[in-house]
């Protein structure tokens, strides 16, 4: 037999409902009731009629929906049944949109970003910014709703990495979120940037130039060293034309022997894509008779080879983005003193200050966009011939320094 329908439920009488062989209601009135399943679960159900059809909606799951709750929802059940509104359809609406939200997480919509820039940026740029959503981003709103996310939880994820003491990182950060953001706008899956608020809530940050010897007597010191460095050839000879080509470390590892020309001593490539619209642009690199010499004594151990500095373990991939840069950690000079780009602010200063160069060639030879009468236009043919001359009075220019100052 069921227990008594009572038109008014009470916490008490709930909790004390047990089960019975079928499953038997307990009224709340207004329609509404706690289903009370054989197997013990206790379910808010309200029964309506609907465009002269009879329909059953469950509003929860007792204890999770307490009482209150659950006459809240009734309420707002029957407003709706009122205003012409089926509840049954507004709830299936309201659970695709949230089914919806959960497939436009920030994890998603970013990895989507990635995806699809992977191919348009330099691997470093590339490996940095998964990096930094990796480490910093993900685990605190990578399974958010991109649409859902607020101001303040960008700004809790950048005061996270402040307070690790490093601020530029953190606005680093802040601005791959954003690009993020502005890929789920045009999208259409959220409706704000929540980066373009939190401006004034971080400290200040001013951009470091990186570390570069600009003294010509401690460069002298330094290229002696490099000379007697008793590492690997392939490491040696990267080593070697490392200063006198000036590229990014990333062009220089990546260099092919299909791109380089002994003959017309050029080398000639694709330059790296470090900023996000930024178009590959051919650039051509003059070779000094002693670059070619580096290049041929190279020749014979790797020539057959796709690329002039192979791997170590696996001569189909380029060599370590860290082979260099580890060398000169090994002769002493620290991350303060010298960086990966380094040679190229050696260059650009004492091409200029050494040598009496205008800034504006040395810039053309660093595959920088030179304003002009062309505005932003660049050709790697732009003073070719100038820029032969430059690079080999930079190689003398090298060795006479070598030459003066013993290590």
């Amino acid at each position: 037999m069921s227990p008594d329908l009572d038109m008014s439920l009470t916490a008490l009488k709930i909790k004390n409902a047990q089960s019975l062989d079928k499953p038997y209601k307990l009224a709340d009135g207004s329609g509404s009731y706690l289903w009370v399943t054989p197997a013990g679960g206790k379910l808010w159900r309200l029964d309506y009629r609907f465009a002269g059809k009879r329909k059953t909606l469950t509003l929860g799951k007792y204890p999770d929906i307490t009482l209150a709750e659950f006459r809240r929802r009734r309420e707002d059940a029957t407003r709706a049944v009122a205003d012409g509104i089926d509840p049954s359809a507004l709830k299936q609406l309201k659970k695709n949109d949230l089914r919806e939200a959960h497939k436009n997480t920030f994890f998603v919509i970013a990895s989507e970003y990635l995806a699809m820039k992977k191919t348009l940026w330099s691997e470093g740029h590339y490996k940095r910014f998964n990096a930094r959503l990796k480490n910093d981003v993900f685990p605190w709103i990578g399974n958010r709703p991109i649409s859902e996310i607020k101001p303040p939880e960008i700004v809790s994820v950048a005061r996270r990495i402040v307070a690790r003491d490093a601020v530029s990182t953190a606005h680093r950060t802040v601005g791959h979120c954003g690009q993020v953001f502005r890929y789920a706008l045009a999208a259409g899956v959220t409706e704000f940037d929540p980066t373009t608020a939190i401006t004034d809530a971080l400290p200040k940050w001013q951009t470091k130039h990186r570390a570069a010897i600009t003294n010509a007597n401690e460069l002298a010191i330094m290229l002696n060293k490099l000379d007697s460095y008793h590492g690997k050839h392939v490491t040696r000879c990267a080593c070697k034309l490392a200063p006198l080509t000036f590229t990014r470390p990333g062009e220089l590892r990546h260099a092919k022997w299909a791109d380089i020309d002994l003959d017309k001593a050029q080398w000639e490539f694709l330059l790296s894509k470090s900023k996000e619209n930024e178009e590959p642009r051919p650039h051509i690199v003059p070779l000094s008779t002693q670059a070619v010499e580096i290049l041929q004594s190279l020749r014979p151990q790797t020539g057959h080879y796709e690329w002039v500095f192979p791997g170590d373990k696996d001569k189909r991939k380029p060599m370590s983005e860290s082979a260099v840069l580890a060398a000169i950690r090994r002769l002493g000079y620290s991350k303060d003193v010298v960086c990966g780009h380094g040679f190229r602010a050696t260059a650009r200063t004492l091409l200029q200050e050494g040598l009496g160069y205008p800034i504006d060639l040395a810039e053309h030879q660093l595959g920088h966009l030179v304003t002009g009468a062309n505005g932003r236009a660049y050709d790697r043919t732009t003073h070719l011939p100038a820029r032969h001359k430059m690079m080999q009075d930079w190689a003398d220019y090298i060795d006479q320094l070598k030459a003066q100052v013993s290590t």
